[in-house]
């Protein structure tokens, strides 16, 4: 059982205060869209905010919306209060601002974790990125642990978990683009996320 975890904390400083969930792309909110693909792969999804009620509406009644335990401390206190309470033993966790997350290479760094590790993080030029990682339920004390000694950013994680590095020949040779990693921070990452799809879209069409 592989569940999905979608971390939508953060105050959205650089998108002017906007939450990067509700950006639309097409027929659907950025949120929605997260969803609908880690359904493909997830028996079960849950998302972590400090704002559930603009959640509700936005999602069926079987995605489960929590809290963190430890908050303030960014996302590796989403990463923990999700890992708590995952039912799955095996955890996908993605940052809401991920408009172009890949089931495919989530199965692909699931294989790697496999093979007797912790966790499995992508690196695209020489970038790792803890978030469109796979993790083990198991990884949550540690990380309570990090945050209990006032650890509160995501690249230490590699530090404490023993997790596997996939290099992006890995996804790109199974015709996975890199962009899976691509996260919207400002107004203008998110003008280009959508002359992506509009790009993608055509090609398709």
């Amino acid at each position: 059982m592989l569940t999905g975890l979608i971390l939508a904390g953060g105050e959205s400083k650089r998108m002017n205060g906007a939450n990067k969930s509700m950006l639309k792309f097409e027929y659907e909110t950025l949120l929605q869209r997260q969803v609908r693909l880690m359904r493909t792969v997830c028996s079960e999804l849950i998302i972590v905010t400090n704002d559930p009620k603009s959640y509700l509406r936005q999602v069926d009644e079987s995605v489960r919306i929590i809290t963190d335990y430890i908050p303030g401390k960014g996302p590796l206190s989403g990463l923990h209060a999700g890992l708590t309470l995952a039912r799955g033993e095996q955890v996908w966790a993605v940052g809401c601002g991920m408009p172009f997350l890949s089931p495919k290479a989530a199965q692909l760094l699931l294989e790697q974790k496999n093979r007797g590790f912790d966790a499995a993080f992508p690196r695209v030029e020489n970038m790792i990125y803890p978030l469109h990682g796979i993790y083990d339920r198991s990884c949550g004390k540690r990380i309570g642990e990090l945050l209990q000694s006032g650890e509160g950013r995501p690249d230490a994680l590699h530090r404490v978990l023993n997790a596997a590095l996939v290099e992006v020949e890995v996804f790109t040779g199974q015709g996975i683009s890199a962009s899976f990693v691509f996260e919207i921070k400002t107004e203008e990452d998110y003008f280009t996320a959508a002359e992506i799809l509009e790009g993608r879209s055509a090609v398709s069409g």
